[in-house]
């Protein structure tokens, strides 16, 4: 899995688990909900940490909190 893919599960699961849509958390994070359904595209191959940070502080949760699983100590090396 690659780490774009990783952002978009968790951002998914985060979703999921607090019953909201891809555009509820666009809105809260103050990002448009095209910026938003543009990063879960899964044919867009890079993601900007600074929309990464808006999602995290539209969730109130830390970038370290966002990170701290165990999705993003497996992943694969980058570089090949």
């Amino acid at each position: 899995m690659s780490v774009k893919d990783a952002v978009c599960e968790r951002f998914r699961d985060i979703c999921e688990q607090r019953h909201m849509a891809i555009n509820e958390l666009a809105n809260l994070s103050g990002v448009t909900p095209s910026t938003a359904y543009s990063m879960m595209d899964k044919t867009r191959r890079d993601i900007s940490i600074v929309t990464i940070k808006k999602f995290c502080d539209g969730l109130d949760m830390t970038l370290g909190e966002f990170f701290s699983t165990a999705a993003f100590d497996n992943l694969e090396q980058e570089i090949k």
